[in-house]
């Protein structure tokens, strides 16, 4: 994997990190599901009317904005408002890396290197130590909630390792056009539309600037970087790096929040960094060698040992 695109990784981590903030505020005002509709209603309607078509399948598209925009963030916001901590949060819902590598191992065929695995292995086990020191503050609901919402969005990268994009942000777009309706319904089901018409009918500054950075920071700029890493890189490269956003997320929520981490939590953070930087870095070597006439990185023969770099959209 490219410096830059390690740099990219990173640097969506911590919006994403900082995202869960966000979240927090918008939830101490609106109902969830009625929220995650919101958020993604602000970016639809400016992309159908300007932002032209990604041309991809339909399919990959539809499946992308279910996975990663419908479903995780009803998991997620559901979750998060039933009494997930958003420190926890931002771990547990990192569990997408593991469940994308092994998804991708099983139905896309991605061959993992012995580096891979030993990094992943690391910061799965980093994880877990932090999951383990937290969970006494979270119910049993909350938990398989925010695990569902990882799994959904590790099916979401899977169609958009399908969908390969040119453009990367115009997919991200459009994928926002998907969530606003099944959330919208969802939300009539379940929170009822008093809940809506109040939300609405009472303005909340810190609440609206968390919606704002969730659909312009979090969506917009985090997912359509992510997006062209996606395209660039094999998934099973680029989805460990979400495994930086607990760090960032547990250290906001300290700072901001007054959620306190133990000694255990700041040592196994420090493994989860350890264990992403292992598992993005490729031997150099006879491996390069002999795979050097790679030219796409969609190639799965070539993709995780020396993906090819290619123009951003």
């Amino acid at each position: 994997m490219p410096g830059r695109d390690r740099f990219l990784a990173a640097f969506t981590a911590l919006l994403w990190g900082c995202n869960f903030l966000a979240i927090h505020a918008t939830l101490t005002h609106f109902p969830p599901l009625f929220a995650g509709a919101l958020r993604f209603v602000v970016i639809a309607i400016p992309t159908m009317l300007l932002v032209p078509w990604p041309k991809v399948k339909l399919r990959w598209l539809i499946g992308y904005g279910i996975g990663f925009g419908t479903l995780q963030f009803a998991f997620l916001f559901v979750g998060m408002k039933a009494g997930m901590p958003t420190g926890l949060a931002s771990l547990v819902l990192q569990a997408s890396a593991p469940f994308t590598v092994v998804l991708s191992a099983v139905f896309l065929r991605e061959r993992l290197t012995a580096w891979q695995v030993a990094g992943i292995l690391l910061a799965v086990a980093g994880m877990s130590a932090i999951g383990w020191q937290r969970a006494e503050y979270a119910a049993l609901l909350p938990l398989l909630l925010t695990l569902l919402g990882a799994l959904s969005w590790a099916c979401g990268n899977l169609c958009l390792r399908k969908a390969e994009p040119e453009h990367p942000l115009r997919f991200t777009l459009w994928m926002s056009v998907v969530p606003p309706l099944p959330m919208w319904g969802l939300s009539l089901v379940f929170e009822g539309t008093a809940a809506q018409w109040e939300s609405l009918s009472t303005f909340h500054l810190p609440a609206l600037a968390g919606m704002a950075y969730t659909a312009v920071l979090g969506t917009v700029v985090g997912s359509g970087i992510w997006s062209a890493l996606m395209r660039r890189n094999p998934a099973s490269t680029v989805a460990p790096f979400s495994m930086l956003v607990p760090v960032v997320g547990l250290t906001l929520a300290f700072v901001l929040l007054d959620e306190r981490p133990t000694v255990v939590e700041i040592v196994a953070s420090a493994v989860v960094v350890g264990g992403v930087l292992l598992g993005s870095v490729r031997r150099r070597g006879r491996q390069d060698t002999t795979t050097s006439g790679c030219t796409s990185s969609t190639s799965t023969s070539c993709g995780e040992i020396r993906p090819a770099r290619m123009s951003s959209a």
